[in-house]
């Protein structure tokens, strides 16, 4: 009996068997030569910029076989902050602090850095609802499948994963390369932890199965995914679904939105592609909403 290969391909050798058989060569400078690498196989020919086409269909294409086998069919995204912190964190930060402005009173670096620790506490809440959202996603998968989603970073995204990871429910994390605060979270489920060097398939591979946006307060990183989420919603390129502005204070002081229509950049409409939550379980009921759950996660 033939195999569904031989009969669509006849008896061609697979890839990776070809692969395997490179591996086998006479070592001749013939062979040497970096012109006799199967093409596959030569990182220098595949980082050249002229496969810079390949290699953005490359991380379109391997996280989204993953996913695929993973039946990962529809996501929470939630973005915020990589340097958000824990509350217990935040308190060691400000009590060292307040230490070394004991020993030191007038020290102009330790009285800017009060400042920042203080912040650091106050908003260490964020972090806080951020866990429990991702919680509140897991623990309700059975009814809605969604899997919580982030940049795979630490600080907000790292309270979202941690949340999943809480209830032992699968989570994903998209990283990219930078030069700081790259590294992934220790709660992403490792399978499903991917890592880019294109922000622009990143950003698809976040949207692509979201059933729900939930921004937190953050930095350029958070309002760029937020604005490109809105953007897309309000040119009708993707499906509306529920944006969701955690705490509406930080993000009255530091967007105007109603200016944006005052000088006629926007609709007054579009003012309603988002809304504010100030809690977990609010983020969650409109997040049961928008997918026809009632308050008790049955349809």
């Amino acid at each position: 009996m033939t195999n569904k290969r031989t009969r669509r391909f006849g008896v061609f050798p697979s890839a990776n068997e070809d692969a395997q058989a490179a591996k086998r060569h006479v070592d001749t400078p013939q062979c040497q030569s970096a012109s006799y690498r199967l093409a596959f196989q030569d990182q220098d020919f595949l980082l050249r910029e002229e496969l810079r086409p390949v290699r953005l269909q490359l991380e379109l294409l391997k996280p989204e076989l993953t996913l695929q086998e993973q039946q990962i069919e529809s996501t929470i995204v939630i973005y915020g902050s990589a340097r958000t912190m824990d509350a217990e964190t935040a308190a060691v930060r400000l009590e060292k602090v307040l230490e070394g402005l004991k020993k030191n009173p007038e020290d102009v670096l330790l009285r800017s850095e009060l400042a920042k620790a203080r912040t650091a506490v106050a908003n260490s809440r964020y972090y806080e609802e951020a866990r429990k959202l991702g919680r509140l996603i897991s623990e309700n998968m059975a009814q809605c499948k969604h899997v919580v989603i982030t940049g795979g970073g630490f600080g907000i995204m790292g309270a979202a994963n941690r949340g999943a990871h809480d209830v032992g429910a699968k989570s994903i994390g998209m990283n990219i390369v930078l030069p700081f605060e790259q590294e992934p979270n220790p709660y992403i489920t490792p399978e499903l932890s991917f890592q880019f060097h294109y922000f622009a398939i990143r950003k698809m591979h976040l949207l692509m199965r979201a059933k729900a946006l939930v921004a937190f307060p953050g930095g350029f990183g958070t309002m760029d995914e937020l604005f490109e989420a809105l953007t897309l919603i309000q040119t009708r390129k993707v499906k509306p679904i529920p944006v969701l502005l955690f705490g509406r204070r930080f993000w009255h002081k530091v967007i105007n939105f109603e200016a944006l229509v005052e000088e006629g950049t926007i609709n007054p409409e579009d003012l309603s592609l988002f809304q504010y939550v100030s809690t977990a379980d609010e983020a969650w009921d409109i997040i049961k909403a928008s997918n026809g759950l009632t308050t008790d996660g049955k349809p």
